[in-house]
């Protein structure tokens, strides 16, 4: 949603075919071989184009580096700066043999293509005939496209354009890159293309690093307004989204809470590397989350606790999204851990968006089954295989059916965590614990039925009651919850609400349980308790809630306003 600028994707697995027969050394595989088939991949009306490489940052206006294809002359087209290391001079450790390159070669990081006469010029027939010839003595490539792009130049001298170096300031340990320019406000783009990236040495790297970090931690939701005065060519989500919050009545008190249902948040899937194959028994579960910053201590406990998959939706700034890494960077026990998806959310809006955030991490759960949790508990050991034993002696893939793990919790932030319910038992009794909620909100969990769960040996089913909100473990494709209800108050209620409705059964397990830990109030609760239009909003967005409810669910769903209007 950016003014005036179009994203379009190609499917790379389609192009693989063209380049996969090049046996390549480099770090970037199969797609560092890529550009050679943008002749092919990119629209044939398309001129000409500006390649980049993803670790690069700009420092100027790119339109500087357009206006450059004005300067190509003769048969002219490709633009190219110099390469800045000793690489193709071959000199750099006994028996290094570069392939091919006109003198020091040329870096292949920022490129100018003029298209249309490339394909003129039978661009993907002349590289494949160097690649075939130089392989047959080379038998791999070192630096991918690199590597061919300069061994056709070798052949081919007036293809290429020499840019300024400027505008590819390579750093590495052992290049040139500091004669490009006098001082760093002549740079007008620099190249992170040592594996190192930011850990390079260049008597300007602290500069460049901070360049680099200031831009990551810029608040990204502003380049998404008109700041330069762009034509915004609006797409057909764009209109349909600026129409709905138009028919919204700015009078309205909650016309806030109602225009958050509508915010398109930035998202940012996957943030670290996610890997896991799901086990083949069909039982696997995992276990959904959300925070936001003052919650990441909690992560490390947690998978302490929980073997199996997450997912989690961090609602985030740009700058709390560094601050992340760095911390994910720093703990052992989190960089451990493959089966952590963590989903970027960035903030925007006056609310915390709680329930858009289940459902981020729900849409990422590639498990049947998920256990919808929040992170402020800590599940009991064990919890992920005693999931999935239930999913199969509860028959889960045949019902519907909603798992209640029962919840309890502690005032001690030290708490000696028990490893069994006759443990737990134990501190219920001493005073260590309590059910969850039990002094402010006893309805939320009161029909789990902690009197029957303390000799409870085998599951048993439970009916559904007015404000009931327990943790449960459900089938992947249960329905989503409802993003009207923001911040504090009613937002799993909701969500049970409409589980019971499509006949879900609340069956409780006898030997599960977890544990709140005790944390400073968000800052939706204190808003929630101290603004009282806060809560006259709340109950009109209950009241819309059950009103849909009536109209998605008929004569069944009337239940929920007597139960409502009961309690």
């Amino acid at each position: 949603m950016v003014p005036a600028v179009r994203v379009d994707f190609y499917d790379a697995d389609e192009l693989k075919a063209e380049v996969s027969w090049i046996p390549n050394k480099h770090y970037s595989g199969i797609y560092g071989l890529m550009k050679l088939v943008l002749t092919k991949t990119l629209p044939p009306d398309l001129q000409k184009v500006i390649v980049l490489d993803t670790d690069i940052t700009f420092a100027t206006d790119i339109a500087e580096l357009w206006a450059v294809f004005h300067k190509f002359k003769g048969q002219q087209v490709l633009g190219l700066v110099e390469n800045q290391s000793d690489w193709y001079l071959g000199n750099l450790w006994k028996n290094h043999r570069p392939w091919p390159a006109l003198e020091r070669g040329f870096n292949t990081g920022v490129i100018l293509l003029l298209l249309d006469r490339l394909r003129k010029l039978r661009w993907e027939q002349m590289w494949r005939l160097t690649a075939e010839r130089e392989l047959m003595s080379m038998l791999s490539t070192s630096l991918a496209d690199q590597d061919i792009f300069n061994a056709v130049i070798k052949q081919n001298p007036f293809l290429v354009h020499q840019l300024p170096c400027f505008w590819n300031v390579q750093l590495s340990d052992h290049t040139r890159s500091e004669k490009c320019y006098k001082d760093v406000s002549d740079l007008k783009v620099i190249h992170w293309n040592s594996p190192k990236k930011l850990r390079v040495k260049n008597k300007h790297v602290e500069f460049f690093r901070n360049l680099y970090l200031t831009f990551l931690e810029y608040d990204g939701n502003l380049l998404r307004r008109e700041l330069f005065g762009c034509p915004s060519e609006t797409d057909h989500n764009s209109e349909n989204l600026q129409k709905t919050l138009s028919e919204l009545d700015e009078d309205d008190p909650c016309y806030e809470f109602r225009r958050e249902r509508f915010t398109v948040h930035r998202t940012h899937l996957y943030f670290l590397h996610y890997e896991y194959e799901p086990s083949t028994d069909h039982t696997d579960v995992t276990l959904v989350a959300q925070l936001s910053m003052d919650r990441l201590q909690m992560l490390e406990a947690i998978c302490k606790h929980w073997e199996g998959p997450i997912s989690l939706a961090l609602y985030l700034s740009d700058a709390e999204a560094q601050q992340f890494l760095r911390y994910t960077q720093g703990s052992e026990v989190l960089m451990s851990r493959g089966n952590v998806g963590y989903h970027i959310v960035y903030k925007e809006g006056q609310f915390y968006p709680v329930n858009l955030l289940r459902n981020v991490a729900m849409r990422q759960v590639n498990t049947p089954y998920m256990f919808l949790s929040d992170i402020d508990f800590l599940p009991m050991y064990g919890l992920y295989e005693y999931l999935r034993k239930s999913v199969v002696q509860l028959d889960m893939a045949n019902n519907k059916k909603a798992l209640v793990v029962p919840a309890f919790e502690t005032l001690r932030y030290r708490l000696s965590y028990p490893k069994s319910k006759a443990e737990l038992l134990s501190q219920l009794d001493m005073g260590t614990l309590f059910t969850f909620r039990y002094h402010v909100w006893t309805k939320g969990h009161a029909p789990t039925n902690f009197a029957k769960w303390r000799t409870a040996t085998t599951p048993y089913r439970v009916q559904w009651e007015a404000d009931f909100e327990p943790y449960v473990m459900v089938r992947r494709d249960s329905p989503e919850y409802d993003r009207r209800f923001v911040g504090f108050g009613w937002n799993k209620v909701a969500h049970i609400m409409e589980l019971d409705a499509q006949e879900y059964e609340f069956v409780v397990l006898p030997n599960a349980y977890m544990i709140h830990m005790p944390h400073a109030p968000s800052f939706d609760i204190t808003k929630f308790r101290s603004n009282k239009q806060y809560r006259v909003c709340l109950k009109t967005l209950k009241e819309e809630f059950q009103q849909n409810m009536s109209r998605r669910y008929g004569f069944a769903a009337l239940k929920y306003m007597t139960a409502e209007n009961n309690s």
